[in-house]
């Protein structure tokens, strides 16, 4: 019985390291849940380069005039398949952080699709259960560097463009070669948190990062 407990966390634990989804004490800043996404850190100046591994997400696609509307119901649809709405009809362990694919806007009232994306835990990397909702869908993402700018408070609209305006700001600055077009905005805290919350911006480096 000892042996195939040993065996059974020797195994998750592989999964773990291999996915890089693992225990948040790991993190300074992913406080509440019991598992986050862990990255390597390449450097860090003003910003952050980091390297995460190809891990599996639950996502969901929401077209929306308004970032922070999309989210709400992106999350709604997200938070359901985690508490059952699944073929295999089981709670999920929420994790951190939750993700949002942001398109960058070329007019204030332009629609645009976002995705919004629940991080799976270790346990459920390799076999995730398939939705029940057919705009619910899992999805890897690549093995990948990102340049990423943290900022407390709220993640929200309009913070979500300062914060990314300056993020690129200082990447044209050091002439950083980065993929265009959109990019990820990241929050680690439940809405319940008031006080010392965690946000960042994820720009995708493209070619050799850039850290000075």
């Amino acid at each position: 019985m000892m042996i195939a407990l040993a065996g059974l966390v020797g195994f998750l634990l592989i999964l773990t390291a291999d996915a890089r989804v693992g225990n948040s004490s790991q993190s300074e800043f992913c406080t509440e849940t019991e598992q986050c996404l862990l990255y390597d850190l390449i450097c860090e100046n003003n910003y952050e380069v980091r390297h995460y591994d190809s891990v599996k997400w639950v996502s969901t696609n929401v077209d929306h005039l308004f970032m922070d509307l999309a989210m709400m119901k992106a999350f709604r649809r997200l938070f359901n398949y985690i508490m059952g709405e699944n073929e295999a009809g089981i709670k999920i362990q929420m994790t951190a952080p939750v993700v949002m694919r942001v398109p960058d806007k070329k007019m204030l009232f332009e629609r645009s699709n976002y995705t919004v994306s629940f991080l799976l835990p270790a346990e459920h990397q390799t076999n995730p259960p398939s939705p029940t909702d057919d705009d619910v869908f899992i999805n890897d993402t690549p093995d990948m560097k990102v340049y990423v700018l943290s900022y407390g408070g709220w993640m929200m609209s309009w913070t979500d463009q300062v914060k990314t305006k300056e993020l690129i700001g200082m990447l044209d600055k050091h002439q950083a070669k980065y993929v265009q077009g959109f990019h990820y905005a990241a929050g680690y805290n439940s809405p319940m948190k008031l006080l010392n919350r965690h946000n960042e911006v994820w720009v995708l480096v493209e070619g050799d990062p850039v850290c000075k």
